[in-house]
């Protein structure tokens, strides 16, 4: 059996993205550490250089890693992915108030998915495009208990 450890996201501004999903979001800072290229190469399968910089976030128990590639070509181009793709798709965020929280995520770089409001949740992109759905807090306290 496992146990949750985090999930990984690539930024291509660490700072800016910190700064999205702890404004944004309220995540909070929890460490940052910068790892040899060399183990990090073997460990991701990819070629040095990589320059490496990983910030973790917390929030209500869930562990983002924002990793970014600070060596010149060590970061793959971004590309826009569908929700119908195999693989992760998107994070989704109960807030208190769906609309505030997008337009606050316009303030600091995000995007609204304006075709996607349904008047209680939407999508919205952070800086770099990352899907994030934005739902009431009352709609987790709907669903059913945590086994």
């Amino acid at each position: 059996m496992g146990t949750y450890n985090h999930t990984g996201h690539v930024v291509t501004d660490l700072e800016v993205s910190k700064r999205f999903y702890q404004e944004v979001l309220g995540f909070a800072s929890w460490y940052e550490i910068s790892p040899p290229d060399g183990p990090t190469a073997k460990l991701t399968s990819l070629t040095p250089p990589l320059g490496v910089t990983a910030s973790y976030l917390t929030l209500d128990g869930f562990v983002l890693e924002l990793m970014h590639y600070a060596a010149p070509g060590a970061a793959a181009p971004y590309r826009p992915r569908t929700m119908n793709e195999p693989g992760l798709t998107h994070l989704s965020i109960s807030v208190d108030d769906v609309h505030t929280v997008a337009e606050r995520a316009v303030e600091f770089g995000g995007s609204v998915i304006q075709d996607s409001d349904l008047g209680v949740a939407l999508f919205i992109r952070d800086p770099d495009g990352q899907l994030i759905e934005l739902l009431p807090v009352t709609f987790r306290e709907s669903l059913p208990p945590k086994p």
